[in-house]
């Protein structure tokens, strides 16, 4: 594997990697390492103490960051009739039933989230072995199977996060782009984490939060001090 390059060794040498930082510090501490000619994604990863083995101790949500994530979410939409007209009217990328089905099924996968009316689920179920592993299927405990389509457009474009905990009880998400202010960048952490810690489990004992992390898409991870992004 090659050796880190001369900008991440430089990004680097600006933490102590056995240290953790307030979230607010500063800015320079939250962009760290952000310097690439794009716009970067902040990224939030959290080690939960859970073992998502278990029924029980599944963490799934979603969260409305109040400063958007910085990303044009694409947005499909199955429904029919005036449903269909709101989605529309909403900003949804696709609207469909019967024909979106078809092209999802022939791997035209053209968005990056997928809603439904409850009277879609039929067609859509027969969708779940294409969308459900790419974590794109509608599911009303998200809000993504719902007759409230416009509101669900508008969420999913306006800043609206899914967050699911991996096998080793790992978080991963971007919650904003390094253009953002530091304000910006601090209250949209502290909304994910507030989320999350919502979401904790019944069957999780102990220490639910352990770790969180922050860094930029070629950026170091920043550890960060728990009493900073919860609890506001």
């Amino acid at each position: 594997m090659a050796g880190k390059g001369k900008r991440l060794k430089q990004a680097y040498s600006g933490i102590n990697r056995d240290s953790f930082y307030a979230l607010d510090a500063n800015e320079d501490m939250i962009k760290l390492g952000a310097e690439t000619k794009f716009d970067e994604t902040i990224e939030i990863s959290m080690n939960l103490g859970i073992d998502p083995k278990h029924s029980d101790q599944n963490v799934r949500g979603v969260v409305l960051l109040p400063s958007g994530t910085g990303k044009n979410l694409r947005v499909a939409v199955f429904a029919k009739g005036p449903k269909a007209e709101q989605a529309k009217a909403a900003g949804a990328d696709l609207v469909g039933a019967d024909d979106l089905a078809e092209q999802v099924n022939a791997g035209k996968i053209e968005f990056d989230r997928c809603i439904a009316t409850p009277d879609m689920m039929g067609v859509v179920g027969k969708l779940g072995k294409v969308l459900g592993p790419r974590g794109l299927m509608p599911n009303p405990k998200l809000g993504t199977v719902t007759n409230d389509i416009a509101e669900a457009v508008k969420a999913a474009k306006g800043g609206q996060v899914e967050f699911r905990a991996e096998k080793a009880g790992l978080i991963h998400a971007g919650i904003g782009k390094a253009s953002f202010s530091k304000e910006a960048i601090v209250a949209n952490v502290k909304a994910f984490v507030g989320a999350v810690s919502k979401a904790k489990p019944s069957g999780s004992k102990g220490t639910f939060i352990k770790k969180v992390c922050i860094s930029s898409t070629m950026g170091p991870g920043v550890k960060l001090e728990i009493g900073t992004v919860v609890g506001g």
